[in-house]
């Protein structure tokens, strides 16, 4: 599985075959099965994970039990509880496999260490981070101010690949609205 995150770097950065042997040294394989956790409500978050295949999505409960999605994670995308990471709190979310999935995990102490002695690397995860943060406010804008309708047809246009893949009350979910509302938006939208 280290060949699929290399091969997701040689397409970010360019580093040196030192370098991948030094990530590679300090990276661990991990697999899940459908359903199982990467991270649960309460436990300290001490690793960044990158999925090389699978599909998992962060999530949090309410006190009524409801489930809110934040975030999906698919092949070649990133996942964490970031804040729990960086200040070693309990985090607040689940980080649960949708699919079987196989994760590339590496640990806080190695992440800072392989930004501190490759720059490439870590040039690369700010751009990564700082996308991350602009889509972050894009989201947080249209749920403010966006239709389910215009939320879903948002969601088609930036990931195409994820609205078969999600199931309907996770995507609702994420989307901000009821099973019943995307059920309705996508009958709309599929007769257009």
């Amino acid at each position: 599985m280290f060949d699929r995150f290399r091969k997701y770097l040689e397409s970010k950065t360019l580093i040196s075959e030192s370098d991948y042997q030094l990530i590679e040294s300090v990276s661990i394989i991990k697999k899940l099965r459908k359903h199982q956790f990467l991270l649960t409500e309460g436990d300290v978050c001490t690793f960044n994970a990158f999925v090389c295949d699978g599909f998992l999505r962060k999530y949090s409960l309410d006190d009524k039990g409801a489930e809110h999605t934040v975030y999906f994670a698919i092949e070649n995308w990133w996942t964490a509880d970031r804040q729990s990471l960086m200040d070693g709190t309990p985090s607040k979310y689940y980080i649960e496999a949708v699919e079987d999935s196989v994760v590339l995990l590496i640990s806080k102490s190695n992440y800072e260490m392989i930004c501190e002695k490759i720059p490439a690397f870590r040039d690369m995860v700010n751009q990564i981070l700082q996308r991350s943060l602009n889509a972050t406010h894009e989201r947080i804008n249209a749920t403010f101010q966006a239709t389910a309708e215009e939320k879903y047809n948002q969601f088609l246009k930036s990931f195409p690949n994820l609205a078969n893949r999600a199931p309907r009350h996770m995507l609702a979910s994420y989307l901000g609205i009821t099973p019943e509302t995307l059920s309705r938006v996508r009958k709309q939208v599929s007769t257009k």
